[in-house]
């Protein structure tokens, strides 16, 4: 893995982002097991230097390089000022994350990264480790983890958006976006639109007029058109759904980050995949597709007016 090696192997593997609370850790849990699970051997790589709690196996941890605990006691930094100094301090030690890495050869990467949005929109350290791993003869995906109660409020998924579009404008990366938690989506509340208006990120148009519709935005509708335009004009962002509980879910994600890194493999591992899918649906597995997901959705919510009509 020496830098500018042209001979040495190439690694697969994804940096897993997004803002606190999306599931990022959960999200490299699931996919070290789904992955395990069709014979892929996955190590998992934990960047985030305030991951204390991790239940996945991890492989090589930040940790025992730097820990933002005790860069906020002896720095006496916030937590906001704590993690930036850590990914400067990663990114000035290489050789230690080199290293690590080389004692892996031949496995996929998962890059459990940290949380804070600036790291991804407009902070360059983390931009230049991922840079420096591709230089390493990585391929990698970014996989951006959004928490699916979001597209219960019109405001806030045109701010996911625009943050959506300014984090794969500056990682720099092939870019995979997932609307996680969707297993929990019914307790967010009831859409405005169907799921598919959310994940294709279709005529945002309706958005806007959904928004005017509150008094408070109503003020602020020339903003809102000017942001939806900004992400229409450039026609990147849209969103895979995920349930990590769903191993078709899971499937339609990884298949989907394959595409994006360019990872290929072998019949073996082909093999496995369809056992696993074509298996009976164990206890853990709750939904068989995106569709499903809606299907249920939306009969949760016929049901509850129904009810509301019977009280009448």
């Amino acid at each position: 893995m020496s830098e500018g090696s042209k001979g040495s192997s190439l690694a697969f593997g994804q940096v897993v982002i997004g803002p606190p609370g999306s599931g990022k850790t959960t999200y490299c849990h699931g996919m070290q097991e789904f992955m395990g699970r069709i014979g892929r051997k996955v190590t998992v790589v934990n960047l985030d230097p305030a991951n204390e709690a991790m239940p996945y196996q991890c492989a090589v941890d930040i940790a025992e390089l730097i820990t933002l605990p005790d860069v906020m006691e002896n720095l006496k930094l916030g937590p906001n000022g704590g993690l930036i100094y850590c990914m400067e301090y990663l990114e000035a030690n290489f050789d230690w994350l080199q290293e690590k890495l080389a004692a892996f050869r031949g496995h996929y990467y998962l890059f459990d990264c940290p949380g804070q949005v600036e790291l991804y929109t407009h902070h360059d350290a983390l931009k230049n480790v991922f840079a420096q791993l591709a230089k390493w003869n990585f391929r990698l995906a970014a996989v951006h983890l959004v928490d699916s109660h979001y597209c219960t409020d019109p405001g806030k998924f045109i701010s996911v958006l625009c943050t959506s579009l300014s984090t794969m404008l500056h990682v720099e990366l092939p870019h995979v976006n997932v609307l996680s938690k969707m297993d929990l989506i019914e307790q967010y509340g009831k859409l405005a639109f169907n799921l598919d208006y959310y994940t294709e990120v279709l005529d945002l148009s309706y958005l806007v007029d959904h928004l005017a519709s509150d008094p408070f935005f109503r003020n602020y509708r020339r903003l809102n058109e000017k942001l939806v335009e900004v992400i229409e004009d450039y026609s990147l962002v849209s969103f895979v759904p995920l349930n990590v509980q769903d191993k078709e879910s899971m499937r339609q994600v990884m298949q989907a980050v394959d595409k994006a890194n360019g990872y290929s493999f072998g019949d073996q591992e082909h093999r496995s995949l369809e056992a696993l899918m074509s298996a009976a649906v164990g206890a853990d597995f709750h939904f068989t597709s995106t569709l499903a997901v809606q299907e249920k959705y939306v009969q949760s919510q016929d049901k509850a007016v129904e009810e509301e009509v019977m009280d009448l």
